[in-house]
């Protein structure tokens, strides 16, 4: 819930301040650059840290190889997106490629939910629920990679 409550909050101070006559986020699309910008910059980060790391080396399908050279290679494209998200010659790709690498990981998120993991001592979000907030943060995303 927390990267849907960053993107979110990170979209709404970002319009306000667009609002308020800063011109460089002066657009829906601007303040959605900065939204999946924040929430990628957490969640990448997570990739490094303690206890999160080990539960998402946990979250890797079984039948994937190096687990956790994955998490670490997947948390380094998260937060090279997200600097892409943040120069505007280069958010539209970087979007485009935060796309694919959340389509791309995906079937971790299905795989901990159906083998009911804990992440960080609590519950992965459940399949429905995980399923309705990746489909928001793919659609932020095209809208960045296809928006005016």
């Amino acid at each position: 819930m927390a990267p849907l409550i960053t993107l979110i909050a990170g979209f709404a101070v970002a319009r306000i301040v667009g609002l308020a006559g800063f011109d460089a986020l002066d657009s829906t699309t601007d303040a959605l650059r900065i939204g999946l910008a924040a929430m990628f910059v957490i969640t990448g980060l997570a990739h490094f840290s303690e206890p999160r790391r080990s539960g998402l080396i946990a979250m890797v399908p079984p039948r994937l190889p190096r687990p956790a050279l994955l998490v670490t290679v997947t948390g380094v494209l998260e937060l090279v997106g997200a600097a892409a998200l943040l120069v505007p010659a280069t958010a539209r790709w970087g979007a485009a490629g935060l796309g694919l690498l959340m389509f791309a990981m995906f079937p971790a998120n299905v795989s901990a939910a159906q083998r009911r993991l804990t992440l960080a001592g609590r519950p992965v979000t459940p399949l429905g629920q995980r399923t309705a907030m990746q489909i928001a943060f793919l659609v932020t995303a095209a809208a960045i990679s296809f928006g005016a």
